[in-house]
């Protein structure tokens, strides 16, 4: 059992854009807190946290990964996310069990596409957040790009609490504005040495001037200090800790640091103000639950002498085990004990009890509130099932996933492999839930679902690694989904005998269009005429399995209201099938006469790119039935460049990378992500 007080432990994520540096902060983390030796480096493919083949290859996340370090004599659980959008499923299941958040900007950048989501999937949770503006010491790295970027695009209140001391290209240390006192690292050190000093005085108007403003920032979160800070005009170093933690607890302001973690700079300040200002598991507000038969509203707090309530939040298999990754947020867990899934109505074993350590497992007896810890013998809990005991249950709010967005057919290149190929698909569709698998009954193909291009390129190289299954693919195809224009009725009758027996039902009902993203109604309950007393309910169950393929393509339809009008019978015997049958042809009837249409996927696309290359990148987007919603301006002089802002179809940014490359002779990037369903 950890011994840990629970005020002294912090559950935080690292999130970020891709390539912002995440991997690299974290490495640094477990090195200055002597939980790895050796400095592991994302361009040589030794990092302990990016540990996968097709991770070290590429040099990015691709799964989140878990790890527990010491500082100042707290314990730090910290969980390294992905940056890139196609596994923004990592980010969402940890943030929904993490206590806090470290959100890393590139400094040349700013605030990136990627930063704006992970930031509003930490608004979804209420996460604490601390901001570090990373790469500090590239050219054109300015802590205001950071700070001004955070104000446009994220709306919150940047406190920085450093300024950087020295040009990029040799950059010092930094100016700690709490304590007034400079900090520079020793080259050749490994970042390990450095020394503390009085700030020099050419920097001392700048770095008082941002001083008041962190004070003056510190002081509005706390009556008390207020009045103080009024009355005496300052703060102390503990008083204004004291503030901002307040302030962060209560999502106020976001404290910004400053560094360079690939030249070791600047990381030790970065882990004492996780420990000052981010919350432990006592700070946040106590889970939200409910009775899973009753549905009353529960609270658990983080108690160890509480009834168990836990979160499964990942599933991760490989050859020989099964584990299930899991927040415990109130009373104790032992290994061996039995635990109750209300989830899916089920006890199971928790045969052993780990902490982990990237790829690494260190065996517990026990584990209590505040805890991250991997469960190995639970075979059917999945993510998002809640975990507790038989007598106290409690069930969570799931953890909501974005659908797939893109298919392709897989097949495996031998009879013998087909039993292997559909064991490792249901492995992997057990580990990420936006990944779906599918038998075309039309086509006879198995087709593969996900969020993007590299997302099913990488499964496909983990079934091959993984499960030893040899495949052949398809070209990716995007999903679409169908909706009505306009409001229609439609009409359904089933009439026939079926083993001397009358089945006869009909239906009348009517499908009207909602709006974009608000989903599905469905109202059963006639509001003419009488029916049998069970036909509401199977009607309504036939309804919501009915909108799983529409008529034009067999694609799911979406965003629509149906409204069941009459259900007729002949009043002497009750037919489920022709009900449900009935039901069925009046939904089809009613589709086709509201004028169906396809929606297919539009992603929001930003490209940046030198000035002299802008029009040609914006003639490409339009080719591509693009539309630009933006053109902005960064940097000065050499570092001037243009970024564009548009929604393309999914379907049209096949091979755009290429074409890019080409028209900006290589110096263009762009990223892409998901942004919603649009006429086609």
């Amino acid at each position: 059992m950890a011994t840990t007080p629970l005020r002294r432990i912090r559950n935080i994520g690292f999130i970020a854009h891709i390539d912002a540096g995440k991997t690299t902060v974290t490495e640094r983390v477990l090195f200055y807190t002597g939980r790895t030796h050796k400095l592991g480096e994302v361009h040589d493919g030794t990092t302990v946290m990016d540990y996968l083949p097709a991770e070290q290859e590429r040099g990015i996340t691709i799964t989140s990964a878990a790890t527990t370090c010491h500082w100042r004599n707290h314990q730090i659980n910290v969980i390294d996310t992905p940056g890139h959008v196609d596994f923004t499923v990592e980010v969402e299941r940890c943030l929904r069990v993490l206590d806090g958040a470290v959100v890393i900007f590139d400094a040349v950048h700013g605030v990136e596409p990627q930063s704006e989501t992970v930031w509003h999937q930490a608004d979804r949770y209420h996460v604490p957040r601390l901001a570090f503006a990373n790469k500090m010491d590239r050219p054109g790295a300015e802590l205001g790009t950071v700070l001004e970027t955070m104000r446009a695009k994220l709306g919150v209140h940047p406190v920085p609490l450093q300024l950087p001391w020295g040009e990029p290209d040799a950059l010092r240390g930094v100016l700690d504005l709490v304590q007034m006192e400079a900090i520079a690292w020793t080259e050749g050190s490994f970042g390990q040495q450095f020394e503390v000093g009085p700030i020099p005085e050419p920097l001392l108007p700048s770095a008082r001037a941002a001083r008041e403003r962190l004070v003056e920032a510190a002081a509005e979160c706390d009556d008390a200090l207020l009045e103080r800070y009024l009355a005496a005009g300052e703060l102390s170093p503990e008083e204004i800790l004291q503030g901002l933690r307040r302030g962060v607890l209560e999502l106020k302001l976001t404290p910004v640091l400053c560094g360079s973690a690939l030249r070791n700079k600047g990381i030790q300040p970065l882990l004492d103000r996780i420990v000052d200002l981010l919350p432990s598991p006592l700070e946040v507000p106590p889970m939200r639950g409910a009775h899973p038969l009753t549905h009353e509203p529960l609270l658990r707090e983080a108690k160890l002498d509480a009834p168990l309530a836990a979160l499964a939040f990942k599933v991760q298999s490989d050859s020989d085990t099964r584990l299930v990754f899991t927040r415990i947020y109130s009373g104790r867990l032992a290994a061996g004990a039995a635990v109750y899934n209300p989830s899916a109505g089920i006890s199971e074993k928790v045969a052993r009890l780990f902490r982990v350590h990237a790829n690494q497992r260190e065996r517990l007896d026990a584990a209590g509130a505040g805890e991250i810890v991997a469960l190995a013998g639970l075979k059917l809990t999945s993510t998002g099932d809640s975990l507790c005991t038989e007598k106290d249950p409690i069930l969570f709010e799931r953890i909501q996933f974005p659908e797939p967005v893109l298919s392709m057919a897989i097949e495996a290149r031998t009879h013998g492999d087909s039993e292997r190929l559909l064991l490792g698909l249901r492995r992997l569709a057990d580990d990420d839930p936006t990944f779906q698998y599918k038998l075309d009954e039309e086509t006879g193909q198995t087709l593969i679902s996900g969020m993007g291009e590299l997302h099913l390129e990488i499964l496909v190289e983990r079934l091959r690694e993984l499960h030893h299954v040899a495949v052949n693919t398809g070209q990716p195809q995007v999903l679409r989904k169908e909706t009505v224009s306009k409001v229609a009725t439609g009409s359904g009758e089933f009439d026939k005998d079926v083993a001397g027996r009358r089945h006869f039902a009909t239906l009348r009902l009517q499908i009207e269009p909602r709006p974009r993203g608000a989903g599905n109604r469905v109202s059963a309950a006639p509001s003419e005429g009488s029916c049998h007393p069970s036909a509401p309910a199977l009607v309504e169950k036939t309804l919501r399995e009915t909108l799983a393929g529409g008529v034009l393509g067999g694609y799911p339809v979406v965003d629509v209201a149906l409204t069941v009008i009459e259900i007729g019978w002949d009043g002497k015997e009750f037919s489920e099938m022709a009900t449900a049958v009935a039901a069925n042809l009046a939904f089809d009837a009613a589709c086709r006469a509201a004028e169906p249409i396809y929606l297919e996927p539009v992603v929001r696309v930003d490209v940046v790119l030198p000035e002299e290359y802008l029009g040609e990148v914006l003639g490409g987007l339009h080719a591509r039935k693009g539309k630009v919603e933006a053109v902005d301006a960064e940097g000065e002089g050499l570092l001037a460049r243009r970024v564009v802002h548009a929604r393309v179809p999914l379907a049209r940014m096949f091979g755009y990378s290429t074409e890019l490359r080409s028209l900006t002779q290589g110096k263009g990037v762009y990223t892409m992500e998901f942004s919603h369903f649009g006429e086609a």
